[in-house]
């Protein structure tokens, strides 16, 4: 993050402040477009008010003093996220349209991509727009996955909160907090958690290639956090000083894409 002379915290929150009023304002857009429902309207405004406060909370402890262009792509993104999950809320009424579910949907996956490269262009990347952005992800998925579980059954939830168990365990168990070695594998894997259940909620497919991709996803998503728990679990049981080179030893194998 660019660093001014003196921090005011007005500056970043009020960052914070624009993005939720733009969550209202495309709230009211839905409604008007699609009549939504008070259960939409209730999740709607939920989620903008959660994620205001947990943003500013985080903004004002790490003490930032520029929101920064990264942070803005991905507050945007959280914006059709909370659009999103109004629709998925909603759905349980009445089905959303099709075509303005799937664009909410394509346009908050397609922008994950972005703000990442922003953050390396502009020199920006830090360890709150990293939390930001994979916070922001992982809400996608899980309301993806309730939508999906609609049509093919409870299974489809694992997707969703899987990491979410992955948190929760990590605070009766330690070692699974130690850092993990960078993936190719890790990010491509959760990339198409995102597409799997995008092409099995459109509707467009037959049943049997839903069920299909659906299950591929939760297939390589189990395998992934399987091998990356299986691999912080070999490194707690060793040397710090071993530790480090089997980081290094992972980093040569898989190499990451600039």
């Amino acid at each position: 993050m660019a660093l001014n002379n003196t921090y005011d915290a007005r500056l970043v929150q009020q960052e914070t402040a624009v993005g939720a009023g733009l969550q209202i304002l495309l709230l009211a857009l839905l409604g008007t477009a699609i009549g939504m429902g008070p259960a939409g309207w209730l999740t709607g405004l939920a989620f903008a008010v959660a994620s205001w406060a947990v943003l500013s909370t985080a903004l004002h402890r790490s003490r930032v003093r520029s929101f920064g262009p990264a942070n803005r792509v991905t507050l945007g993104r959280a914006t059709l996220v909370g659009g999103v999950t109004a629709l998925v809320a909603d759905s349980f009424e009445s089905s959303p349209p099709v075509t303005l579910f799937v664009g909410l949907t394509a346009v908050a996956l397609i922008l994950d991509g972005v703000d990442g490269k922003v953050a390396r262009a502009t020199g920006t990347s830090t360890p709150l727009g990293a939390r930001f952005d994979m916070e922001v992800d992982a809400f996608l998925i899980l309301v993806l996955s309730v939508y999906v579980s609609m049509r093919l059954g409870p299974w489809v939830l694992l997707i969703g909160a899987m990491r979410y168990a992955f948190v929760a365990a990590a605070r009766a168990y330690p070692w699974l907090n130690a850092p993990l070695f960078p993936s190719t594998a890790r990010k491509t894997v959760a990339a198409m958690q995102g597409i799997c259940l995008l092409l099995a909620a459109s509707g467009y497919l037959p049943h049997i290639a839903t069920f299909t991709v659906t299950a591929l996803a939760l297939t390589t998503l189990t395998w992934s956090f399987g091998r990356d728990i299986h691999w912080l679990y070999r490194t707690s049981r060793v040397q710090e000083g071993e530790v480090e080179e089997m980081l290094h030893r992972e980093a040569e194998r898989e190499p990451i894409a600039s």
